[in-house]
Order: C-alpha cells, then structure tokens, then sequence
C-alpha cells in the first residue's frame, strides 16, 4: 500500500472514530491484566475502538496508548487528549458488531 493511500484509510478510521463512544475507560488502576483482556475483547468484536485513558501529560497519555497497543497487538490510529482510536482487523468479523462493516470500510 502506498503512503498516499495509507493516509486515505486513517482519514477514513479517524471519521469513523469521531463517531463512536469510548468503550473502555482506565482508572486508577492504570494497565491492569484485566483492562487488556477486555480491550482485546472488544478489539475483537468491533475491530476498531475508542478508549479513554487517563489524565497527566501529553507524553504519559502518548506512553499509556502504545502500552495499550504494545499489550493488545493493536495499532495506535490516532489519540488526542484523552482519547484513543485503536485497531486491529479481525479476519471473521462479525458484521453486526464490527464498527468496520457497519460504516462500510
């Protein structure tokens, strides 16, 4: 895929992204076992996903989401403030649950 057209899809994922609800919010807690197990779950009903991570710079929020993506085998598409959109493709995607197929990506 060329570069051009990479950046098409992530202007794609991003509106995509603007239109969905946070499904997962850290705590206190921080990246506890728990948190990746249920990231990776909805990772792998909805294939894209926005979580909400908590407050502190914006290095620590940039650390936090790679943490995220690191432990969940997902890739980072874009964090601003608080929020993160995180993908990673299922290859049987339930149509009715993927936020890929329902906006017809």
């Amino acid at each position: 895929m060329n570069k051009k057209a990479k950046l098409q899809d992530i202007k794609a994922l991003r509106g995509i992204g603007h239109q969905l609800s946070p499904i997962v919010t850290i705590g206190g807690n921080g990246i506890t076992l728990n948190l990746v197990e249920e990231v990776s779950r909805a990772l792998h009903d909805h294939e894209l996903i926005k979580i909400k991570i908590p407050a502190g710079t914006a290095d620590e929020r940039k650390d936090c989401a790679a943490a995220i993506a690191e432990a969940t085998e997902s890739e980072v598409i874009h964090h601003i403030g608080r929020m993160v959109l995180l993908l990673r493709a299922n290859p049987e995607p339930n149509p009715k649950l993927s936020n890929l197929a329902r906006f017809g990506f």
